[in-house]
């Protein structure tokens, strides 16, 4: 228990009994009595003032208080931690009075306080009913000691002093209230709204208890995103259970209940509410499913007369006048629905669920104050509906529920994070019963109601878990909404460029030059031969020798026998003069002009170097064997260096920890990508202490993944793909086999192959036609899912025997959008951390808090796609280029990296990134300091402004650079007539052509080109015969 709260909060309390006697009724103590737990009304005056003082309540006690102390009377483990309290500056006297387990002994305790209240006025909680052991020892200890004193109700007084929350109650509030809004939108609005569109049967009451149970498991923590603050799941729990209402029953009190009719598709109000350490928040949102213009009109009304309450609250306010204020605007606007309105809007709320001193009613004398927690109500019930084709829409209801905190401004909304705008709450079907049950409405809204599925994907980003189709609405102000959607993701680009060059300036400001870029090359120092002594005897004979053994040409030079490692040599060229043959060998020396090794280090590059040696032999013979033993030897120390650079980040994994004492679990009958051999067997994948074995039917093909070198988990169902599978993005590479491996995946194929096309597949004796089919398809979709769910279990428990090191990631294929990262157009699937694709090798993942910013390039009129560059943190990296994007996903994907926090600009040209990042490596500092990525246009996504940065910027291109690397547009005329133009130039540029050929050449090309575009039709067979 905290007791520096438990003193202040008791003094806060003895303070204002002692200045406003009158509310307290002139009481000269306060009995708390609280026998057992009650769960079914938790919400009682004892319990919450226990709670406010001790943080927690105090089941099976009597508190006692007086101005001068507090008497505490319960059992041994409570005193324990009540003994706690006695500490700390200006401590507040406490006795505490230990309770055995006999009742008659127990009697004998309280004949002290009994006696200490004689004659007096106690302050009691009238309405409080409780039951327990202590309850009846306290009883009779009265009735044997006579008790002497008037009871009078103190319930108003001490709501009083409990409705101004200080800043830790407001805290926990707002936390209570973030985990509403988030159960909100992350799981009731995902699975309600797939129900709907799969038309799914479901009670009202069957998806309460749903969202009921999805707060107390812990696989939902991640979808329903906990708030960090939140240490231990057992401080949260329901206000109450939630409450889901349709079908034209509804009740807009907060004692409601979810009844057992099935879910409607009409209207749909649902109500929850989470309490955080004993602090309750509440919520409700109503759903509009194929509203109609009426429902839409009272709904926006709604929301008016809500803004028009939550701008009367503020300190000093009386309560009547809220409400006073909200029936003028009722009256003023639509008077039509007064009758229709909620009796209060509103009440009161902290420990106590509602606090009925505060209820937000015209009746209501008593002032709001700065720190209150309001749960603000607004509701229209039996509303009508006469457009409705189904009895159960013919009445509805709208109601919505906010918690708000009184400040001495404007008030603050907690609950503000779950959307109420219409757009945001309203759902179409694109069918065609829309047109039939508005025909009444003008033609160009019904156009603009059919076009509402070009906005699905902008609904699939507001929900990343919803699997569903259903449709927002799209309003005649669309157009307005859209501009201000693309203004704020303007805006938010602008903030996050800025934080870009603001991170970028603290991390490089007192670097320069290369000191914080690329790595310099280090130099490699090469022995051939320790001595002379080891040279091989051939030397003698003054002749050149080849030592593969010891990777060294030797020369002989003035007499003397010269070595020179492979390493050293850059290439050697064979010609013949006559009757002898020339060997020429170039070595690599500094300040070597258009060379890939340019940058090669060089121990002192100011010494001197043989650039090229010449031998000239008439042994045609020997210097042919020479020259190809040299080619030989230095075709395969290239091949070494090569494989020592690729496996210089390969990291030699520790020991498997297997688990001991019980099987390990197993997912049987899996497949490995890549292969770990040459035929495909299947495997089983079992998880151990520390990381995971992949056991083959051939056990000298098994490898280990330890946990700690895990990076990414992804779990790909099956729908819609053939294969389910379990990805593992690695760390830093391990060796599988011989192979370097960042990616491994563990899949089964999901569809079944034993069938036979020719129709003789043995068939069941009683299905006949489409029965058969009916069945085989039923089966299929019965074996898909059973897949999904095995592989789903296995690689949650992967993620929990990680002990917290790894999460599971699904990608959202809703959100996925085409392109090409490798060579072939693949689904590129955005999940929570990553962008991948994970169906076919190779493999891509894209951690997003690894990038930089993205650059969208050839974004201009006329082209139907574009690319896309991913920029890392980390400079030395190599950008990653996605291609052939479709135009039509360009919205789209702006809006899912500005979701992401990814900073993006555009241009309507390819950029060479490889020298742009070769300049921002060779000073990081001075290039921040210029503006860092400002030339690629501020983060904007205006038209005209990748053009525009591109010209001005430092990294301006050549023509001929713009040509070799801008990428080609197979969908565009232009460029496949471009590429025909290419073949037809190729043909003009033979070196050995005259002028006049030239000519010739050209004059035939442009018939051709003529040709093709079927002008002067008359004259080309004279044309042709003429040739």
């Amino acid at each position: 228990m905290d007791y520096k709260r438990f003193h202040r909060r008791a003094r806060y309390l003895l303070t204002k009994w002692k200045n406003d006697a009158e509310l307290f009724q002139h009481v000269d103590a306060i009995a708390l009595i609280q026998g057992d737990d009650n769960y079914e009304n938790p919400y009682v005056k004892t319990l919450t003032l226990q709670t406010w003082l001790l943080g927690a309540p105090c089941h099976q006690s009597v508190i006692i208080i007086t101005p001068e102390k507090f008497t505490f009377v319960c059992g041994q483990k409570k005193a324990n931690s009540l003994e706690n309290l006695k500490q700390g500056d200006k401590q507040i006297p406490i006795d505490i009075i230990r309770r055995g387990k006999d009742l008659e002994d127990n009697v004998p305790l309280y004949k002290d306080l009994i006696q200490s209240l004689e004659n007096k006025r106690v302050g009691v909680f009238v309405k409080d009913k409780t039951t327990g052991k202590n309850v009846e020892e306290w009883k009779k200890a009265c009735v044997k000691y006579n008790k002497n004193y008037e009871e009078v109700d103190v319930s108003v007084a001490i709501s009083t002093c409990l409705a101004e929350k200080d800043e830790e109650e407001a805290r926990y509030v707002r936390t209570a209230a973030k985990v509403s809004s988030n159960m909100m939108q992350y799981f009731f609005i995902p699975e309600m709204s797939t129900y709907i569109d799969e038309e799914k049967p479901v009670t009202n009451e069957k998806l309460s208890d749903l969202t009921d149970m999805a707060l107390e498991d812990p696989k939902m923590a991640k979808r329903i995103r906990m708030p960090p603050e939140i240490d231990e799941k057992d401080e949260l729990d329901w206000c109450y259970t939630p409450i889901v209402q349709s079908g034209g029953k509804f009740d807009l009190r907060s004692s409601a209940t979810s009844n057992s009719d099935k879910l409607f598709p009409g209207a749909i109000i649902c109500s929850l509410g989470v309490r955080y350490k004993y602090y309750c928040s509440n919520l409700s949102r109503t759903f509009l499913i194929d509203p109609t213009k009426a429902m839409e009109k009272n709904y926006e009304f709604l929301l008016e007369v809500q803004n028009r309450v939550l701008d009367s609250i503020r300190d000093g306010v009386k309560i009547r006048d809220v409400y006073t204020k909200a029936i003028a605007l009722i009256k003023a606007k639509r008077p039509d629905l007064e009758k229709n309105f909620t009796k209060n809007v509103g009440f009161g709320m902290g420990i106590e669920f509602r606090e009925a001193n505060y209820v937000l009613s015209g009746k209501n004398n008593r002032e709001i104050k700065n720190g209150m927690i309001l749960n603000v109500q607004v509701g229209f019930s039996d509303l009508e509906n006469p457009k409705a084709s189904d009895p159960r829409g013919k009445i509805y209801a709208l109601m919505l529920v906010d918690t708000v905190r009184v400040t001495n401004d404007a008030a603050v909304v907690l609950t503000g994070d779950c959307s109420k705008k219409l757009n945001k709450i309203s759902y179409f079907f694109d069918d065609e019963e829309d047109n039939k049950s508005d025909a009444g409405d003008s033609a160009a809204d019904n156009k603009k109601r059919s076009s509402t599925a070009s906005i699905v994907s902008a609904v699939k980003r507001d929900s990343a878990v919803a699997k569903s189709a259903i449709l927002r609405s799209k309003l005649r102000n669309e157009d307005q909404e859209e501009e201000s959607r693309e203004q704020r993701r303007r805006e938010h680009q602008k903030q996050l460029f800025a934080q870009k060059l603001q991170e970028g300036l603290a991390k490089y400001s007192g670097t320069s030059g290369n000191d914080d870029g690329e790595q310099k090359a280090v130099f490699r120092k090469f022995e051939s031969y320790r001595s002379e002594a080891k040279l091989p005897r051939e030397v003698r004979g003054l002749k050149i020798v080849v030592d593969k053994k010891h990777d060294s040409i030797i020369l002989p030079i003035y007499g003397m026998a010269v070595p020179f490692h492979i390493s050293t040599l850059k290439n050697a060229s064979k010609s013949d003069e006559g009757d002898f043959v020339m060997l020429r060998l170039n070595f690599l020396t500094p300040g070597q002009a258009g060379g890939k090794r340019e940058d090669m280090p060089f121990d002192d590059p100011n010494a001197t170097f043989v650039r090229a040696l010449t031998f000239r032999s008439a042994d045609t013979y020997r210097m042919a064997e020479i020259y190809r033993s040299i080619t030989d030897m230095k075709k395969e120390a290239t091949k070494k260096e090569t494989e020592r650079r690729e496996m210089a980040d390969v990291v030699e994994q520790d020991n498997l920890v297997v688990v001991k004492g019980r099987r390990p679990i197993r997912l049987p009958d899996v497949y490995v990508r890549p292969q770990t051999e040459s035929k495909r067997l299947p495997g089983e994948l079992e998880i151990h202490q520390n990381g995971l074995r992949y056991q083959s039917i051939r056990s000298d093909s098994s490898f280990n993944v330890l946990f700690s070198n895990v990076k990414h988990l992804f779990f790909q169902p099956c729908d819609n793909e053939l294969l389910v599978l379990i990805h593992i993005h690695f760390k830093n590479p391990i060796l599988i086999g011989k192979k370097k491996t960042k990616d491994i995946q563990f899949y089964r194929e999901a569809s079944d192959i034993q069938f036979d096309e020719t129709g003789n597949k043995r068939r069941n004796r009683h299905l006949y036609g489409d029965e058969d089919e009916l069945e085989s398809e039923q089966e299929e979709r019965r074996r898909r899912a059973n897949l999904n769910k095995e592989f789903r279990q296995f690689a949650e428990k992967i993620a929990e025997a990680s002990d917290g090191r790894i999460e599971l990631d699904v990608p959202f294929r809703e959100l996925g959008f085409q392109g090409v990262p490798f060579r072939s157009n693949v689904l590129l699937q955005p999940t929570t951390d990553c962008l991948v694709h994970l169906s076919d090798p190779p493999f891509l993942c894209i951690t997003l808090n690894e990038v930089e910013l993205a650059h969208l390039e050839r974004v201009q009129f006329g082209l139907k796609n574009f690319d896309m560059v991913f920029v890392f943190k980390d400079f030395t990296r190599t950008p990653i280029h996605i291609n052939t994007i479709p135009m039509s996903q360009l919205d789209n994907v702006k809006d899912w990296l500005d979701s992401v926090e990814v900073a993006f600009s555009e241009g309507q040209v390819n950029l060479n990134w490889g020298m742009i990042m070769k300049t921002v490596n060779e000073d990081p500092g001075e290039f921040y300091r210029g503006g860092a990525w400002s030339f690629l246009g501020d983060g904007s996504d205006e038209d005209g402004s990748g053009n525009d940065s591109a010209t001005g910027s430092e990294f301006e291109m050549s023509d001929e650079e713009m040509d070799e690397s801008s990428s080609d547009d197979d969908d565009s005329d232009v460029q496949s007539n471009a590429s025909e133009d290419s073949e037809e130039e190729d043909d003009m540029s033979d070196s050995g052509d005259d002028w006049d050929a030239l000519e010739e050449n050209a004059r035939q090309a442009d018939e051709r080109k003529i040709k093709r575009a079927g002008d002067f039709e008359e004259e080309l067979p004279r044309k042709k015969g003429r040739r």
